[in-house]
C-alpha cells in the first residue's frame, strides 16, 4: 500500500490509532538510584507498510526502524529528539482520544527528567507512579 505522509495533522490521526509512548525503567549500575528511565515513542505497521515506516526518519528528522516478524516498528528513544523533534510536533497537531493522556503523561515524565528529576528517588517514584497509569494501566 503507498500510504504517504501527507500532512502533521494525518500523522497526529495515524499516532493517536497506532502511536505509542513508552516510560521504561532499566537497571543501571551507573545510576546513583540503581536504575534508568528510558522513553519510547513507536509506531507500529504491518510490515507491508515499510516504506510508509522508513519515511517518517526523513520527515521527522529522527528515530530508527525495527523489523519484527510481519510487524515493521519505528521507534525514536534520544532525549533529544523526543524533546527537539517529537513533542513540539504533537504540541502544535494534538493526539486524540484516550491516547492524548498518554502523550501528556508523557510530556510530564520528560519535564521532570529536564529538572533532572529522574536522578532522585523521589522523582523516580513519580515517575513509576505516572507510568502506572498509562497504556494499559489506565482502565
Amino acid at each position: 500500500s503507498n500510504i504517504t505522509i501527507k500532512s502533521p495533522q494525518w500523522l497526529a490521526g495515524f499516532t493517536s490509532a497506532e502511536g505509542c509512548f513508552l516510560v521504561r525503567f532499566t537497571k543501571a549500575a551507573s545510576h546513583r538510584s540503581g536504575y534508568q528511565v528510558f522513553l519510547v515513542f513507536k509506531l507500529a505497521q504491518h510490515s507491508r507498510d515499510e516504506q510508509l515506516m522508513r519515511s517518517l526518519i526523513d520527515y521527522l528528522g529522527c528515530g530508527k526502524i525495527y523489523l519484527e516478524n510481519s510487524a515493521v516498528e519505528y521507534i525514536v528513544t534520544k532525549f533529544n529528539d523526543l524533546t527537539d523533534k517529537i513533542l513540539p510536533l504533537f504540541q502544535k497537531y494534538p493526539i486524540q482520544g484516550i491516547k492524548h493522556l498518554d502523550y501528556t503523561d508523557f510530556v510530564s515524565v520528560v519535564e521532570l527528567m529536564k529538572n533532572k528529576k529522574h536522578l532522585t528517588e523521589e522523582g523516580l517514584d513519580q515517575i513509576r507512579a505516572i507510568k502506572a497509569g498509562m497504556n494499559k494501566g489506565r482502565e
